[in-house]
C-alpha cells in the first residue's frame, strides 16, 4: 500500500523544517564529517532514502567509497581516526538512546575532540538524521535509481 505523501500533506511545516536541515551547512563543523555521521545514523535505522542521501553527499564532498563501505564496521576499521570514532559513537548513542541512555563515555569522547558549539552542531545534526529518518522511513519514501 502506498503511503501518504508528507511533503503533500504538509508543505509549510516541511518547507520550515527543510530550511532547518539546510542550515546546517553554515555550522562549523565539517560538512564531510556531518554526511558520514548522517550516513550512519540512517543505517542504523534502516531508512533507504536518507542513506542513498548522505552517501551521495559525502561522496560529493570528498568521501572515499571505501570508507564508506566501511562505515557498518567504524570499530574495527582503520580508515577512520578517533576524533571521527568519537562523533559516530556520539551519533550511535543519540540515536539508541532508549538502550544508551547517552552515556557518559560517549560524550566525553565528543568533548575530547570537539569544541561546545560543535557538540552542539553535531548532536544537532544526529538529531536532525534521526527525524528525517523516522519520517522518510515511516511513510517509506524510497530513492530514485541513477539513470545511466
Amino acid at each position: 500500500m502506498k503511503r501518504i505523501d508528507y511533503f503533500e500533506a504538509q508543505p509549510e511545516m516541511i518547507t520550515q523544517l527543510r530550511e532547518l536541515t539546510q542550515a546546517q551547512a553554515h555550522f562549523q563543523l565539517d560538512g564531510k564529517l556531518r554526511a558520514l555521521v548522517e550516513l550512519r545514523v540512517s543505517q542504523i535505522n534502516g531508512c533507504a532514502y536518507c542513506t542513498d542521501l548522505h552517501a551521495r553527499e559525502a561522496r560529493t564532498l570528498g568521501e572515499v567509497q571505501q570508507r564508506l563501505d566501511s562505515l557498518p564496521v567504524w570499530r574495527e576499521s582503520p580508515f577512520f581516526d578517533a576524533r571521527e570514532k568519537a562523533a559516530l559513537a556520539w551519533a550511535e548513542s543519540l540515536t539508541l538512546i532508549s538502550q544508551t541512555h547517552a552515556a557518559d563515555t560517549e560524550y566525553d569522547g565528543v568533548r575530547k575532540y570537539f569544541s561546545d558549539v560543535e557538540v552542539v552542531e553535531l548532536s544537532l545534526a544526529i538529531s536532525l538524521a534521526n527525524f528525517w529518518n523516522r519520517l522518510a522511513g515511516g511513510f517509506r519514501r524510497l530513492p530514485s535509481p541513477i539513470k545511466t
